[in-house]
């Protein structure tokens, strides 16, 4: 266990004597046409830049992303985003107690509640060809690997355990849903909320850090989540085409878009609700991580974020209601 301060604590000009992950590692050509090399760097709460100007050429050679090394030097900014200013950099010996695992971030949920909260959803669904599907499909080392992974490399639950998390949340938004429109098939719709990721085991790896399999790019999760159910469903006699085929679409739709990796568009209404509610998931949290790492002290709007499209504000409002109540209103 790393004992040292995490980056979003430090201001800009303290120093930095830290063991951090090597995340990226480039050769890049300034507008001047000198070369310079550009890393990212981090521990487990932030990832920021940082550029060696002059004899990088050993660095470069030496080290690659996923490599943890000793970095000493101090924080800075530029236009707004921290960077370190590097003084030096080494890589850890062997007798340094340090893995890659320390600077992987986990979800602040308890995973084992979790897991059990995801296990309980399955066993309150009616339809028994989706439960035994489900329960068929979460088992084992699938749902050990499931309870583990993240949600994505970098944009939202991009954490240890952040899967199980995000399709939790979109769970609820889905029973929501069914709640406001009983015309929604509500096991149909949990059961799609439940396998739509699921391709994820397979296609991120956190053995180094989160990065893609080969099999995750050659395929994709949502190709490996419908062949997972389609096998399965092979298992399944009493398992209609009509039900096979609907859930197969929830999952094959559910980035909403052609241009968003989509093989095709919503076309039911279980469809079109988990794609909004995966939005709603993924978007609000991606939003949440980014305003808690890039601003900071006194500033309160972001750099700009390119997946997001804009700067974002935060504002110094608590969100606690206050809920008491003046008796003499109702007299």
């Amino acid at each position: 266990m790393l004992n040292q301060t995490d980056l979003t604590k430090l201001n800009k000009g303290e120093p930095v004597d830290h063991y951090l992950v090597l995340r990226k590692i480039e050769i890049r050509t300034a507008k001047n046409g000198s070369e310079y090399l550009s890393l990212e760097i981090g521990d487990k709460t932030l990832s920021v830049s940082s550029n060696i100007w002059d004899n990088f050429g050993s660095v470069y050679k030496n080290f690659k992303p996923g490599d943890i090394v000793k970095i000493k030097g101090s924080m800075d900014d530029y236009q707004g985003s921290p960077q370190i200013k590097i003084s030096s950099i080494k890589p850890i010996s062997r007798d340094e107690n340090v893995s890659v695992s320390d600077f992987l971030p986990e979800s602040k949920r308890d995973p084992a509640v979790m897991e059990k909260e995801f296990l309980d959803r399955i066993e309150r669904l009616s339809d028994t060809n989706l439960k035994s599907l489900l329960k068929n499909i979460f088992k084992g080392e699938n749902l050990k690997k499931f309870s583990k992974s993240p949600a994505g490399k970098s944009w939202h639950h991009a954490y240890v355990h952040g899967l199980i998390e995000h399709t939790l949340e979109i769970i609820k938004i889905c029973d929501l849903m069914c709640d406001i429109h009983p015309e929604i098939n509500r096991d149909l719709l949990v059961c799609g909320a439940m396998m739509h990721d699921f391709g994820k085991i397979e296609e991120l790896s956190i053995d180094t850090l989160f990065s893609y399999t080969d099999k995750g790019k050659l395929l994709g999760h949502i190709v490996i989540s419908a062949m997972a159910i389609n096998e399965e469903v092979k298992k399944l006699p009493g398992f209609s085409e009509e039900l096979k085929n609907n859930l197969l679409h929830i999952v094959l739709s559910h980035q909403g878009k052609l241009e968003f990796a989509s093989p095709v568009v919503p076309k039911t209404l279980e469809a079109i609700a988990l794609y909004q509610a995966d939005e709603l998931s993924a978007k609000v949290n991606a939003y949440k991580n980014a305003l808690t790492s890039e601003s900071k002290g006194e500033n309160k709007w972001t750099k700009f974020i390119n997946l997001a499209s804009t700067e974002l504000y935060k504002h110094n409002l608590t969100g606690k209601a206050d809920n008491s109540t003046d008796s003499s209103l109702f007299d």
